[in-house]
């Protein structure tokens, strides 16, 4: 167990490494409702968040899509990554754990005149359940008629405790429930009922690692913009006039030209990446924000933040020695597989 934004949290239930391996060719379940479910109501809660994500949320079609989307300060920077939901009466966003609190108090300090109300739900639990079988177990297990009708980033509201996703951080197939903290121990065990493992943070790392997903305050910061998290693409810069904030310190940039990217390395020899260490390029230095020894692959990946021009071989300074390595795009793993020779 370890302490993580307030919580203690499990590492590993057994062998982090068989954890890893099982959403990888199975499935297995995740406890993360440390995760902020944050509630936003009133008639004006669609342009609110289209004042205040990068995305523009009044663009979700319809209820039950959902869009991953940023919240960035006034310097253009991000202070958090996020998933947000169209209700039936409003929206939902599922918030980072350690920045939950001071994201609700960012969000209410540009309500202004508008009507819109927040609730952070500290009432609800959320378990994720990930691999290739996961979707079909989660219906068993739970009794669900969900399989062939939910769409990637879609939702179903199940009833008034249960709220059933499309998402994930595994880079696998898999289902997110938003739950009451009064279900969640019972929907916990029916899972356990049809053999769904449960999985630590350790493999929840190591996965979302291979499967090249940024994690908030390492790989993406307050200091940090999105050209340089690799998440431009998260950005609606049409209409030319949705004012999000953020955008003119953005656009500034983006005319003055992008010297970061975030993107992945091979460790060529043995030795595994860890954040901090220092990275050698041919266009000049760099950081890895991310690494670890990949279960899949047997040997380590990171994600690492480099001049943009940089290409092909590089060096990391690891424990003294200059180890040879590889710029890559990521994702590393995909659909189980190897997706860089």
């Amino acid at each position: 167990m370890v302490e993580f934004a307030g919580y203690r949290m499990p590492i590993h239930y057994g062998s982090q490494m068989e954890e890893h391996r099982c959403v990888r060719v199975f499935a297995g379940k995740f406890d993360v409702s440390h995760m902020g479910v944050v509630d936003i109501h009133g008639t004006d809660a669609g342009s609110f968040l289209s004042r205040t994500c990068v995305g523009d949320m009044q663009r979700l079609p319809r209820e039950g899509s959902a869009r991953y989307t940023l919240l960035l300060n006034r310097s253009g920077c991000i202070l958090d990554d996020l998933i947000v939901y169209r209700m039936e009466n409003g929206f939902r966003a599922i918030v980072n754990a350690g920045v939950k609190h001071s994201d609700v108090e960012w969000l209410n300090s540009h309500i202004g005149d508008s009507d819109v109300r927040l609730q952070l739900r500290d009432d609800t639990c959320i378990v994720a359940i990930q691999g290739p079988e996961a979707i079909g177990l989660t219906c068993r297990a739970l009794d669900l008629d969900l399989q062939d009708r939910l769409e990637p980033f879609n939702f179903e509201v199940v009833s008034d405790e249960l709220m059933g996703a499309r998402t994930g951080y595994t880079g696998e197939e898999g289902m997110e429930l938003v739950c009451s903290s009064r279900t969640a121990p019972e929907i916990w065990d029916r899972l356990g009922s049809v053999e769904v493992p449960s999985i630590g943070l350790g493999a929840r790392d190591t996965l979302r690692l291979e499967a090249g997903m940024s994690l908030n305050g390492q790989d993406m910061t307050p200091c940090v913009m999105p050209f340089a998290a690799n998440l431009a693409w998260t950005i609606d810069w049409d209409p030319p006039d949705r004012g999000f904030i953020g955008r003119k310190a953005l656009e500034d940039a983006r005319a003055s030209g992008i010297d970061q990217k975030l993107t992945g390395l091979i460790l060529e020899e043995r030795g595994v990446l860890r954040e901090g260490y220092e990275v050698s390029t041919k266009d000049g230095p760099g950081v890895v924000t991310s690494g670890t020894m990949s279960p899949t692959l047997g040997y380590s990946i990171a994600l690492a933040r480099l001049p943009r021009a940089a290409t092909g071989e590089c060096e990391v300074s690891i424990r003294g020695r200059r180890l040879p390595a590889r710029i890559v795009r990521p994702p590393f793993v995909r659909n189980g597989k190897k997706v860089h020779k």
